[in-house]
């Protein structure tokens, strides 16, 4: 993990990306919002990985290990970048179903007591939908994740509904 934390700190980004704190390791850099989560899985992880994974022994069983779950990882995050991307295609929408397929059946094979969820079931329909919808960006939560996030640094009393109960009251 020193590796990954070190690498996280001293890895050099554009300055049109958004950064991840340096202090991550400790509790004082806060929540990471979400586009701060997304920089961190696909630069900063995956760089890590490949420099720790990519470089491994072969006839070692824990490298080989390593490199498999390597591949796992790549292949989650490729899905990820594509479903993410402001451009879709159907070559698009079948590469970004191909990468999760590959990313479903190397969990499977990895960690055969591992219990799916029913985000992996859903993580297939995204094929579809990019093909019906266009791009995620223009029909995910993250709008409604921020006023979310807005409603709960609101002061409040405590109270859930009781402004909405007064609304009502005075309207009516």
């Amino acid at each position: 993990m020193a590796q990954i934390w070190s690498d996280i700190e001293n890895l050099m980004t554009p300055s049109w990306m958004t950064s991840v704190p340096s202090n991550l390791r400790s509790a004082s850099h806060g929540k990471l919002k979400a586009d701060q989560w997304r920089t961190l899985r696909t630069v900063h992880l995956p760089i890590s990985l490949v420099r720790l994974w990519d470089m491994v022994e072969i006839s070692e069983h824990r490298s080989a290990r390593c490199r498999e779950i390597l591949n796992a990882t790549i292949a989650l995050l490729s899905a990820v970048i594509i479903a993410t991307s402001h451009m879709v295609s159907t070559v698009h929408a079948n590469a970004y179903l191909q990468h999760m397929l590959e990313y479903l059946e190397a969990m499977k094979r990895l960690f055969p007591e591992y219990n799916f969820h029913p985000n992996h079931h859903m993580a297939l329909h995204i094929h579809e939908y990019l093909l019906l919808f266009g791009p995620v960006h223009s029909w995910w939560t993250f709008p409604f994740e921020r006023l979310i996030g807005a409603l709960q640094r609101m002061p409040h009393n405590s109270k859930i509904g009781m402004l909405l109960l007064l609304y009502t009251t005075t309207t009516i």
